[in-house]
C-alpha cells in the first residue's frame, strides 16, 4: 500500500495556544497575538501540498503524529552550546495550536483522531530557522482503501 502520510516543515515562530480572555458581549480572544498568524502559517503550508495528497483529506480514523518544534534562539543564549528549551511556551500548548491549525486545514476531521503523539521542542542552533516539523501517519486506512 502507498504511503498516505503527510510530512511538512513550517517556517516561523511557534506560538502556544493558551487561554482566552473575555472582551465583552460574550466574545473571547486569544491571549497571545502570535497564535493566529502561526496557525495561519501552518494552514497555508498544508494547503500548498500537492493535489494528489490533499484529495485524500480529510484523513479518517486513527492517526499517529510527530511534532518537532524548533524555537527561536534567544539573544542571551550562549554561542558555544544550546541549552534545553525548558522555558515557556509549554509543549502541550504548542501542540494544541498545531492541532487546531491541522483541523482548520481539513487534513483530518478532528484532533481526537490522534492516538499517539510524539512532541519535542528545542532551541534553534546558531543560524537554524525556527519552525515546526509535522508528520502525520494514518493508521486506520478506511477512507483511503477505496481511493
Amino acid at each position: 500500500m502507498a504511503d498516505f502520510g503527510v510530512s511538512v516543515w513550517v517556517d516561523g515562530r511557534p506560538a502556544a495556544q493558551g487561554s482566552k480572555r473575555h472582551v465583552g458581549n460574550g466574545r473571547l480572544i486569544e491571549q497571545s497575538k502570535y497564535v493566529k498568524p502561526w496557525r495561519e502559517q501552518i494552514v497555508s503550508v498544508f494547503l500548498q501540498q500537492p493535489y494528489s495528497v490533499r484529495k485524500l483529506w480529510p484523513i479518517l480514523g486513527e492517526v499517529h503524529v510527530s511534532l518537532g518544534f524548533v524555537m527561536p534562539r534567544p539573544v542571551s543564549t550562549p554561542r558555544r552550546s544550546t541549552p534545553p528549551a525548558v522555558k515557556k511556551p509549554d509543549l502541550d500548548k504548542l501542540a494544541r495550536a498545531a492541532f487546531d491549525a491541522i483541523t482548520m486545514a481539513e487534513a483530518w476531521k478532528d484532533d481526537s483522531q490522534v492516538t499517539r503523539l510524539l512532541a519535542t521542542k528545542r532551541i534553534a542552533e546558531i543560524g537554524e530557522t525556527p519552525g515546526l516539523r509535522i508528520d502525520i501517519i494514518p493508521i486506520a486506512m478506511t477512507n483511503l482503501e477505496a481511493a
